[in-house]
């Protein structure tokens, strides 16, 4: 039987995934070499990154949306700084529900005003606040989707009429999202690589000169 992990942070892959990734770093598509010897400009490992993206933007509901996904070094915290850096223009508002959104509330505050809509901090993060009221004039709204830590999830997007920001680092592609109103979901995977699906090409030029 096979033993399953239940702790925060990774959890199991099935035998399929471990077995071909394995496979990739004794002879990657045939070429001879591991996957971690390749160019990452060669057609075997292009292919690779452009089958990810396109699974990706597929699990997110991007596909057919003029929508990028990037892949970042920095891990998703370095979101916390890059987000505000390139959106806030006079006002973000934040919603407070753990470690994460705090340390994000921290680094937007270096850039520009920033309203904390609702804060559970005075009962140690222990549930998700509800009943805030966010101004229409908010250059963006900010929410942290999954706080592992104190064990609250928002199952829900927020329904509102400003552009929404949402670290899901630790719940993305465990249920349907509504992008419409998404300008940016990003999420960190195991602080060493960042997935980071941008829905708004504007962003990724400003970053990338793409």
């Amino acid at each position: 039987m096979k033993k399953h992990n239940f702790s925060a942070g990774p959890s199991i892959l099935s035998e399929y995934t471990i077995k071909n990734a394995a496979a990739a770093f004794e002879n990657f598509a045939g070429t001879g070499l591991s996957i971690l010897e390749v160019s990452h400009r060669g057609k075997e490992f292009v292919a690779v990154n452009s089958e990810a993206r396109a699974l990706i933007k597929e699990f997110t509901g991007c596909a057919g949306w003029l929508r990028s996904c990037v892949f970042t070094g920095g891990g998703a915290s370095m979101q916390f700084c890059m987000v505000p850096f390139n959106l806030l223009n006079k006002k973000a508002s934040y919603l407070d529900t753990g470690t994460w959104a705090s340390n994000a509330i921290k680094e937007a505050k270096l850039f520009g005003e920033v309203d904390v809509v609702a804060s559970s901090k005075e009962a140690n993060y222990t549930y998700i606040p509800k009943g805030y009221k966010v101004a229409e004039d908010s250059d963006y709204f900010h929410f942290t989707s999954n706080n592992t830590i104190y064990g609250t999830e928002m199952r829900y997007d927020p329904d509102m009429n400003v552009r929404l920001v949402s670290d899901m680092s630790s719940d993305i592609f465990s249920r349907p999202i509504d992008i419409s109103n998404m300008i940016i979901i990003y999420a960190g995977a195991q602080k060493m690589r960042l997935l980071q699906v941008s829905l708004w090409p504007l962003y990724v030029r400003m970053l990338w000169g793409m």
